[in-house]
């Protein structure tokens, strides 16, 4: 069996791949720019860009399985390569925010969902996972933490079930590599729901300094990524955020019901990734 698998440059994807390759699968790794992939030996290289529907034919040529990441833009012609070359099964990285009441007009949630719909209505059998939030979303706090000790908040206290990365990857594992788990949605969660605050202080803890939350507007906060988040994925994050400021967030077993073992806590992921918070 070959695996395709889009966006090899993401996190999930470069966990992934190697336990691929440990059970024996032949993986291609996709990308927009595959020679900047750093692979495992065996692993094959293509260009797939999900922007580009002339890169799908090659890419999908004698692919049994895709892992795919949610891009509405041509999914159409996306599936219907994947049908010519006689995919079978595509597991699908969605979201949690599906699962909202604003699925369809919160734009995080209209896009996974789109590509959602879209599979549904393909023929190809399709598994999607929907996680929450990543516990390495904490990253984007990094820059602030190692320069300034702080951290800006619009809600303080929304509070989100972060997931390990490793374990999407071996959720996708068992469903690429187990047929009788196919053909559901999976929401994947962290075991614990986290305010933001909690977050940090887990941070804290782990980089052994003291770190500090600063309460910001809504407003202050969208200026502050405007460089790098378009401002629909802002607005759809701070209506989030506002949802949950105090209420706790679902808190799944799908991780160990699919792994085998229970989800990686946010405090292992941050002492695994503590270099990225000290100055």
């Amino acid at each position: 069996m070959t695996v395709l698998i889009t966006g090899s440059r993401g996190k999930v994807a470069t966990t992934l791949i190697p336990l691929l390759r440990e059970r024996g699968l032949a993986v291609r790794a996709a990308s927009a720019s595959p020679d900047k992939l750093t692979l495992p030996d065996g692993v094959d290289r293509v260009v797939c860009d999900l922007d580009d529907p002339a890169t799908f034919p090659a890419a999908l040529a004698g692919v049994e399985s895709v892992f795919l990441y949610a891009n509405p833009k041509h999914i159409e012609a996306f599936l219907a390569e994947a049908k010519a070359a006689g995919v079978q099964h595509i597991v699908l990285l969605s979201s949690s925010s599906v699962l909202q009441p604003d699925a369809d007009t919160n734009a995080i949630a209209a896009m996974h969902r789109a590509v959602e719909r879209t599979l549904e209505a393909s023929g190809i059998q399709s598994t999607f996972l929907q996680p929450g939030a990543f516990s390495g979303n904490a990253l984007g706090w990094s820059w602030s933490i190692k320069s300034t000790g702080t951290v800006d908040l619009p809600y303080p206290g929304a509070q989100a079930s972060p997931i390990h990365e490793a374990d999407i990857a071996e959720a996708a594992l068992a469903v690429l590599t187990t047929p009788e788990l196919r053909g559901r949605a999976y929401h994947l969660t962290g075991p614990a729901s986290l305010s933001a605050t909690e977050q940090v202080e887990i941070l804290a803890e782990a980089s052994g300094r003291p770190l500090t939350v600063n309460p910001v507007t809504g407003e202050a906060w969208k200026q502050s990524v405007a460089e790098f988040m378009p401002p629909g994925v802002a607005d759809a994050l701070l209506s989030y955020f506002a949802a949950s400021e105090g209420r706790p967030d679902a808190v799944t077993t799908a991780v160990e019901e699919l792994t085998g073992h229970p989800a990686r806590t946010f405090a292992s992921w941050a002492r695994e990734n503590v270099d990225a918070f000290r100055p």
